[in-house]
Parts: C-alpha cells; sequence; structure tokens
C-alpha cells in the first residue's frame, strides 16, 4: 500500500476545545435559525415595522449569498474532492464534479420546464391566461418565475375568502403544491452542504477559526435563504411552510457537528468515500444553486420582473449592489470555509 493510501486511511481527528465544539451545536442552531426565520416573521409581523427598503436589500443580498454559496463553497469543494489522490487514476481522468453540476441544471431546468407546461395546461382549462415568463406580472419571485400562479389574478387572500367551492380552489393547490417544490429543491441546494461543514467542524484541528467563520457563513446564507421565503405567497393553511423550512435548515448543521463528534474517533474527511460523497452532494448541490440563482433569481428579478424594468436608476442601483454585497461577502468566507 503506497503511502498516499495510508494517509488516507489514518483518522487523527482533533480532540481539543472538546466543551466548546459541544456548545457550537447549539451557537449555530440559533444563528442559523435566527438568520433564515428573521425575514419571515419579520414581513408577517406588524408591530417590528421592518422598513421596504430593508427586505429589498435583504432579498437581493440573499441571491447573492447563494449565488456566491453555489460557486465557491460547494462547485469548487466538489472540484477538489473528486480529483483527490486517495481516488482512484479513474477519477482524474474526466471532469465529473462538473458533469454532474450540469446534470443536476439540467435536470432541474426540465423539470421545471414540465411542471410549468402542465400548470399552463392546468391553468388554461379553468379559463386563466397564464405567462409563464411573468412578463405581464410585477410580483416577485421565490423560486420561479413572477408570474407564478398565485398572483396572476388576485391575491392569494382574496380568493381564499370566497369560500372553498370557488373555481380558483384547485389552481390555489396547485400554485401551493409548485411553491412547495420550489422551498424543498432550494433547502436542497443548502441542506447536504451545511451537514457536510458540520462534520467537518466537529473533528477539524483549525477549530476556533472555522468555528467563526461557520457562524458568519450559516447566518448570512440563512439571511439569503429567510429572504427568499418571506417573499412566496401562500394560502393561509400553507404559512407554516416557510418557517417549518427555516426550522430545518437551521438544524441541518449542528445535526452535522453532533454527528461528527459522536464518529470522531472513526471518521476521516480525508478518506475516498467520504471525498466521493462529498465531492457528489456537492457537485448536485452546486447545480441547484447555480439554476435557482442564476436563472431563477437574477433573470426573474431583474430582467423579467417589470417592476424592476421600470424603476428608477437608483433603485437599480441599489438592488444590483445589495446583490454584490452578498455575493462578495459569501465569496470572501470562502477563504476560511
Amino acid at each position: 500500500m503506497s503511502d498516499s493510501d495510508l494517509a488516507c486511511g489514518n483518522v487523527d481527528n482533533a480532540d481539543t476545545y472538546f466543551g466548546l465544539r459541544v456548545a457550537s451545536v447549539f451557537i449555530i442552531w440559533v444563528c442559523g435559525t435566527s438568520g433564515t426565520l428573521f425575514p419571515v416573521l419579520a414581513r408577517r409581523s406588524s408591530w417590528l415595522h421592518v422598513p421596504k427598503s430593508l427586505f429589498e436589500f435583504a432579498k437581493y443580498f440573499g441571491s447573492g449569498v447563494i449565488i456566491a454559496t453555489a460557486f465557491i463553497h460547494l462547485l469548487d469543494p466538489a472540484t477538489y474532492e473528486l480529483t483527490s489522490s486517495c481516488l482512484s487514476p479513474a477519477w482524474q481522468e474526466y471532469p465529473y464534479a462538473l458533469a454532474l453540476c450540469m446534470l443536476s441544471i439540467m435536470s432541474i431546468f426540465i423539470l421545471e420546464l414540465v411542471a410549468f407546461r402542465w400548470g399552463t395546461s392546468r391553468l388554461q382549462k379553468l379559463g386563466i391566461n397564464h405567462d409563464p415568463h411573468g412578463h405581464n406580472v410585477g410580483g416577485h419571485a421565490a423560486h420561479g418565475p413572477e408570474g407564478s400562479p398565485s398572483e396572476l389574478t388576485k391575491s392569494v387572500d382574496d380568493i381564499e375568502e370566497q369560500g372553498p367551492n370557488h373555481k380558483m380552489r384547485g389552481h390555489l393547490d396547485d400554485s401551493a403544491a409548485a411553491q412547495i417544490i420550489g422551498i424543498a429543491i432550494l433547502e436542497f441546494g443548502v441542506l447536504f452542504h451545511s451537514v457536510l461543514i458540520g462534520l467537518t467542524l466537529a473533528v477539524d484541528d483549525g477549530f476556533k477559526i472555522l468555528f467563526v467563520v461557520i457562524i458568519f457563513h450559516q447566518t448570512f446564507e440563512g439571511l439569503g435563504l429567510g429572504s427568499r421565503l418571506a417573499y412566496i405567497r401562500l394560502p393561509p393553511r400553507y404559512n407554516f411552510v416557510p418557517v417549518v423550512a427555516s426550522f430545518i435548515y437551521g438544524i441541518s448543521t449542528p445535526i452535522g457537528i453532533a454527528v461528527g463528534l459522536g464518529i470522531r474517533s472513526t471518521y476521516n474527511p480525508g478518506s475516498t468515500t467520504a471525498s466521493i460523497v462529498s465531492g457528489v452532494l456537492d457537485s448536485l448541490s452546486a447545480g441547484v444553486l447555480i439554476y435557482t440563482g442564476l436563472v431563477e433569481l437574477l433573470a426573474h428579478e431583474f430582467l423579467f420582473n417589470k417592476e424592476t424594468i421600470n424603476s428608477s436608476n437608483g433603485k437599480l442601483a441599489y438592488a444590483i449592489g445589495s446583490m454584490l454585497l452578498g455575493c462578495a461577502i459569501m465569496a470572501l468566507l470562502g477563504k476560511w470555509a
């Protein structure tokens, strides 16, 4: 067996700062959950009185965070993991990380295309003209175009008030299902990554620096996710979905830390199996967030959103600046985590 094989098989995880590592489970849980939950609850609250400009900042800032997460925190590590010297030479002969990322992007695109064609057909049977690109609608995208069915004619709340037998009932159910699936896709793109960095934090030698960086990482990423969840329009009976999604995100990294602490005597983050699993998951997650960030967020917020197109130069510059700031901060955190 070669020296590199021996190195890949060794388990020499640090056991320093064990008490702080345990405390990090709860600290990161609070930071991640708070960052995600605050935009969701603030937008629904009447007593917080959060200015609309702050919500706009959080929304565009979150778009930048999601894009930087895809490229810097997922795709780059995936490339490194799937070209590790611990893997067989066959892994070095093809850019598997990029191929898996592309596969993920195309899969999401095809699934969404099929869903929109099916949904548009359903809407036409109800006598509703649906522009799938949202060109005629000035709403906000969450995961999906601005012209989401819940915003095509009148607000969800107004329609709900017309009773359970209203002809739009099936339409609302379809819209809610589509948006909930969108939430699940967006969460998929960040959850595996969050669990994996939790595993790393539990056993890494440079714990203190990584701990501080991950606190900021999870808070900013949570803010990015939460700002998207806050703008999703759902019927009142589905209002719990964004809140549940926020808690699921908040607990993901603590779960990774707890698992890492539990198996720290046997877990080897540099092993062949760990490199393949984390590399594949990071590649697929990167594809999800690249598609979400570039197509669903940037394209539909800036190019297809009538409100943005017709806004003043100052408001547009504010939106772009907020997005670039989120992208820059998250990209900078990639230097350490």
